[in-house]
């Protein structure tokens, strides 16, 4: 073999390793990659740990108050991460100046006048759009009356009133209705010989793993109202799905639009509640034993057959709620690529910011969701502008709003691209980054998986790394149904806070964190520049 032969075999090897139909980016090392690796690893090594720590605090922190979208609060959140984009360098998503009533270059943040007005959101960092926003100003009250007994229960531990349900003041029966489902074309029927007319149903999260249609939360509300319904509760059982399993959810009752469409609100007054709560209420209706919620899914999940049944005791429900509007702000910052040929095409590396704000007398902080992954991406841009090493491809980071609702600042983003579509080689999307097991889930659409596990040879944490399929819920999701190849980061294990007033500042686990950056920049770093 002649010495050129060598260097076309050679270069032919290298090219059928590297090459990748579903995304057109490659999958295994390259010269290209061997000379980026030294930047890379200078940059690695220029994570601030502190930096990160600090950034979650101030997020989480009752000054951004739960940075509920549509709020004053999350606006102020908003310009908080363009300021810190403009101090780095990033490019603005319109490049103008700001114009009259935006907070002039180097003004406080804390210390700007916010207006909730879309007018106002006519500086060059924002994309936005008018956003409902659903308030409970004062404490609630759920209350089980069986017999002579009175039981109040506490807002937090015990239940959560669904954040877009309706005021309400009633006391009415109550009914276990499974899962809430009725599908009597496919032989499974719930409410089959129960009248839940006038009365509060119970039902679990989810579906047992047989029910092959797709059944969502809002599709029981309206199955619900449809038999007569007045109010429900939601519960998470003990028994999980092994998409439960993988996102690390516990029991506790969580923090929810019930509707998850902004453009609805949900008619039927709700709330989430703990498997403690309902079994009290639906003590007296065991079989044999007392009420357990673990068998009743057992029995589902075995034998088939519903297990609905009417409870003794009766609910007590009211609170108030109020609906008012606001903005959803995205933020975008941009590093342009360097090389001619690739510079068109983008990296989207996105986290959202919002979180449930204060609610019913409760603050929900949000720190692991996901005041983690907006470190994370804050992080990832400071150390690309620092490192002096531009990127062939450019790289598009948005902060998003709305995610809790529904993905409608995903949704946004999605509608009205900055950059197009059709150029946008990858989303990476990190949620909740800041505790668990210590090890990564890393969900991947449209994209060869070899490249999720090169990064994570690259960071130095491939043998933390759990690579799956299509991660379900997050803002990827509508740019995998808009064609757009996705990378999903989430911390692995157990998070016992999600959307919880716990998740607080004090449960974020620094070397989580930093290995959630760490696999992210190396990701970011090596998507960028392939070939």
């Amino acid at each position: 073999m002649t010495h050129h032969q060598q260097r076309f075999f050679s270069w032919f090897l290298s090219a059928c390793l590297w090459l990748s139909p579903a995304a057109g980016l490659v999958p295994a090392a390259s010269a290209q990659e061997a000379r980026d690796a030294a930047p890379l690893r200078q940059a690695l090594n220029r994570i601030d740990p502190e930096r990160l720590m600090a950034d979650v605090r101030r997020l989480s922190s009752e000054e951004f108050q739960g940075r509920q979208t549509g709020t004053p609060e999350d606006l102020s959140s908003a310009w908080w991460v363009a300021e810190r984009w403009r101090t780095l360098g990033l490019l603005p998503l319109v490049p103008a100046p700001l114009r009259a009533g935006t907070p002039p270059e180097g003004t406080p943040v804390q210390d700007q006048a916010l207006d909730q007005s879309f007018a106002s959101l006519v500086q060059p960092w924002m994309m936005g759009t008018k956003a409902p926003v659903f308030s409970l100003p004062a404490p609630p009250t759920l209350q089980v009356i069986a017999g002579n007994l009175v039981t109040t229960a506490v807002a937090g531990p015990d239940y959560l009133p669904m954040l877009d349900s309706p005021s309400v003041d009633l006391q009415a029966p109550v009914s276990f209705v499974g899962y809430g489902i009725s599908d009597p074309a496919q032989g499974y029927e719930e409410y089959q010989g129960l009248d839940v007319k006038g009365h509060v149903v119970v039902f679990l999260r989810g579906k047992p793993t047989w029910y092959e249609r797709a059944v969502s939360h809002a599709d029981k509300i309206r199955t619900a109202q449809s038999k007569g319904a007045v109010g429900s509760l939601t519960v998470t059982g003990p028994v999980m799905s092994p998409y439960e399993a993988r996102r690390g959810v516990g029991t506790n009752p969580l923090a929810y639009y019930g509707s998850q469409d902004l453009t609805k609100e949900q008619t039927l007054p709700g709330a989430w509640a703990s498997p403690a709560l309902v079994e009290s209420i639906l003590h007296g209706t065991g079989r044999e034993q007392p009420f357990s919620l673990q068998n009743v899914q057992e029995q589902i999940q075995q034998k088939r057959l519903p297990q609905s049944r009417q409870a003794d005791a009766q609910l007590r429900l009211r609170w108030e709620s109020t609906t008012g509007t606001g903005t959803l702000c995205n933020v975008v910052g941009i590093i342009e690529g360097k090389a001619p040929s690739l510079r068109h095409e983008a990296i989207v590396i996105g986290a959202h910011r919002d979180h449930f704000g204060r609610q019913g007398g409760l603050l929900f902080p949000g720190a692991d969701d996901n005041a983690s992954g907006t470190a994370v991406i804050l992080e990832v841009a400071r150390l690309f502008m620092e490192s002096g090493a531009k990127p062939a491809r450019s790289l598009v980071f948005v902060s998003f709003s709305g995610e809790e609702q529904g993905l409608w600042g995903s949704k946004l983003y999605v509608e009205r691209p900055p950059r197009p579509l059709a150029q946008t080689k990858v989303m990476i999307n990190i949620d909740h980054a800041g505790i668990g097991n210590g090890r990564l889930t890393v969900g991947v659409t449209g994209l060869d998986k070899s490249v999720a596990a090169r990064a994570g040879e690259q960071a130095e944490l491939a043998d933390k790394l759990d690579l799956f399929g299509f991660f379900p819920g997050g803002d990827h999701v509508p740019f995998k149904e808009a064609g757009v190849p996705t990378v999903t980061v989430v911390s692995g294990g157990p998070h016992p806070h999600f959307h919880q007033p716990g998740d607080r500042i004090e449960t974020i686990n620094p070397e989580v964190l930093l290995s959630a950056t760490r696999y992210v920049l190396a990701l970011a770093w090596s998507l960028a520049n392939q070939p």
